[in-house]
């Protein structure tokens, strides 16, 4: 149960830094309602973290977590911000995501 509520936590990461790119483009009352989107992401993101880490070691727990955000975050940002595809950036986020079953695994 707390590797899922770890990937969880890891998909509000991402959530809060998809947040963090629409306020980029926005002002008044767009921009506070996604500020209040990113604050809510954010204390999921991190509550979740908390829990997550009771059962399992930080050492693993932690960067799982970031590496669930960095990954979800580039996918969001090609889809949604228009971010580049290359090739070097689509082996570096395979490196990270075989990091992470890496770590899972031992």
């Amino acid at each position: 149960m707390s590797w899922i509520i770890l990937i969880i936590a890891g998909i509000f990461e991402s959530g809060f830094a998809f947040c963090m790119g629409k306020m980029k483009g926005c002002s008044g009352t767009e921009y506070f309602l996604w500020g209040v989107c990113f604050v809510v992401c954010l204390i999921i993101s991190m509550v979740l973290l908390a829990k997550a880490v009771q059962t399992l070691p930080i050492s693993t727990a932690y960067p799982v977590w970031t590496g669930i955000g960095a990954v979800g975050t580039v996918i969001l940002g090609i889809l949604f911000f228009n971010e580049p595809v290359s090739f070097a950036r689509l082996f570096f986020i395979s490196t990270l995501i075989c990091s992470v079953i890496g770590l899972k695994m031992v």
